[in-house]
């Protein structure tokens, strides 16, 4: 499993949401290149990125935060947030970024997230955010009445490297993650999974590394990261201990 911190963008700063509502922003580093070196420094494998302002206005907002970002560390970075045509698949992957993020187009346009699979095999994921069982778009703004395994059923033969589910009802709230639904999810989809919305602690972490969690390709992390909750050392040692790779 890859435990991913997140760095979330708005207005140029790193910040968490809660419930997804952009009103509800904490700012935790007005860095965020600094805040990408602490994670590598920290040890972890990769960085989970998106735009808050890009997802809401359908177009790149902090590209030059992005940038930074990518200019400071040699980490694989995955974005997501307002990506919605194949030019900006493209100018993101030429730039550096190892994978796209698609959310709102992959329910407005399924073909053309298959074409980006094709046109680049293993750089493109899709992100499926859902409240209350539907799936939501346009920045979490709008709910449709689409449920998470629809979509994912769509993308089956695509080419998908991995689908970021997110439970937006415990997104930045601490509840912990929705394992039943992330399971389940998983179960019906051969795509790697990847749990997102709500890790509280350890405890969340050590669950995730149970037997039945061995489909999830791994889970995002950003709130409890940044408040403490969760130590970073701890968690990815507890993950190389699952591995068989952490020094005795």
């Amino acid at each position: 499993m890859i435990l991913f911190p997140a760095i979330d963008l708005k207005d140029g700063d790193c910040v968490r949401l809660k419930l997804g509502d952009m009103d509800q922003a904490t700012v935790f580093n007005e860095d965020p290149a600094g805040q990408a070196r602490e994670f590598a420094d920290q040890g972890f494998e990769w960085l989970h990125l998106v735009d808050l302002n890009g997802a809401f206005e359908g177009r790149s907002v902090n590209g030059d935060a992005v940038d930074a970002i990518l200019a400071a560390v040699d980490l694989p970075v995955q974005l997501g947030g307002g990506i919605r045509n194949m030019e900006m698949i493209e100018a993101w992957l030429a730039k550096g970024i190892r994978r796209v993020i698609l959310g709102t187009i992959a329910v407005r346009d399924p073909e053309l997230v298959r074409r980006a699979c094709k046109a680049f095999p293993g750089c493109i994921a899709v992100g499926i955010d859902a409240r209350g069982g539907g799936v939501a778009v346009e920045g979490w703004a709008e709910t449709s009445t689409l449920q998470a395994t629809e979509l994912a059923a769509r993308f089956e033969d695509a080419g998908v490297a991995a689908i970021i589910y997110t439970d937006i009802d415990r997104d930045g709230v601490l509840k912990g993650i929705n394992v039943e639904a992330t399971l389940n999810l998983a179960a019906s989809t051969s795509i790697p999974v990847i749990a997102s919305g709500g890790l509280a602690s350890i405890v969340d972490v050590s669950r995730l590394l149970q037997p039945d969690c061995a489909a999830l390709e791994g889970v995002i992390s950003g709130r409890a990261l940044y408040d403490g909750r969760l130590d970073a050392a701890a968690a990815l040692e507890l993950i190389q201990r699952s591995r068989g790779t952490a020094p005795c």
